[in-house]
């Protein structure tokens, strides 16, 4: 099979962490760009020790190398603010980008729930690490039965969480509440991030709530651990952490969600745990690792899906 070529924007932690799982583990994207801004960083050190072609002149400098014409898909790994101009450039020459920056330009984009609608999109966007993990889980319950209400509390280790998340927060609860909603299906959605001091680092942990319409526990579970697997194949270290609990409110004991109103059906609390795979970043960042698992897999699903 015939690679595809591709090239990553970004040469910090996620974008080195996402050129090392390219290399050693697509079997149909070929790097053929790392692209920084930091002639001493050590992710382009890295690339051109792997005989990858380095710009350490940004996109532009890229543009004016041979690789650009034959580079077909952009990995962003950058901040939002950049993002505008370099979707702007790629996209003009009709080349495919996958955003992993809060600029949210294109769709938001979940691999195992929605990646098929967007393949005529030359920009698609991963929403947050939080998104990544537990959108799947609100999609899994609602497509068995209509998800109410979804709040989801992520609690990622703070050696993880560098000055961009830090700085924006905000933009992390209310994109990922977006995601709960627009891709998950939830009607109204909460989200909620933790940043844990705890030595030694922890594994990200996320708890993820439903409210749903009444049905059969058994069909909510069997959606739930199915999801999971789809999750596992480009995230070996997404697991459940304990069984789903249920709890069921009728009409002597309705809960009362603010914003919505009083609730009758059934709750289901999943836990979830996630490990990094330990390629670049360490294993406790399963948080990174997960938006770096993500767009491998967004980029490797568009090219089976649109070939």
């Amino acid at each position: 099979m015939k690679k595809i070529n591709c090239a990553i924007i970004g040469s910090g932690n996620i974008g080195t962490d996402l050129m090392l799982k390219i290399i050693n583990t697509s079997k149909s994207l070929n790097l053929n760009g790392m692209i920084g801004i930091d002639v001493e960083s050590e992710g382009l050190a890295m690339a051109k020790s792997m005989k990858v072609p380095i710009s350490d002149s940004g996109l532009e400098g890229f543009i004016s190398m041979s690789e650009y014409q034959d580079t077909e898909i952009f990995f962003d790994a950058t901040s939002a603010g950049a993002h505008q101009a370099h979707h702007d450039q790629v996209t003009k020459d009709q080349k495919q980008m996958i955003d992993l920056t809060p600029a949210a330009i294109g769709p938001y984009c979940v691999p195992v729930v929605n990646l098929s609608e967007h393949l005529t999109e030359k920009n698609v966007n991963l929403v947050t690490c939080g998104g990544q993990a537990t959108i799947p889980m609100v999609a899994a319950v609602n497509e068995v039965s209509k998800v109410r209400y979804a709040e989801i509390v992520a609690s990622v280790s703070s050696r993880s969480a560098g000055p961009g998340t830090r700085a924006n927060i905000d933009e992390f609860t209310q994109t990922t509440a977006l995601g709960l909603e627009k891709v998950g299906g939830a009607d109204k959605a909460k989200a909620i991030i933790i940043l844990n001091p705890a030595e030694p680092p922890l594994l990200m942990r996320n708890t993820v709530f439903t409210l749903c319409d009444p049905i059969d526990q058994a069909l909510i579970k069997d959606s739930i651990e199915t999801m999971v697997a789809r999750v596992q194949a480009y995230v070996p270290g997404y697991r459940l952490k304990q069984e789903v609990q249920f709890e069921r409110f009728g009409s002597n004991n309705p809960c009362r969600i603010p914003g919505y109103g009083k609730f009758e059906g059934l709750k289901a609390s999943i836990f979830l745990e996630v490990e990094g795979a330990g390629h670049y970043l360490p294993t406790y960042a399963g948080n990174l690792d997960i938006m770096t698992s993500a767009a491998l897999g967004t980029g490797e699903e568009l090219v089976r899906l649109n070939k």
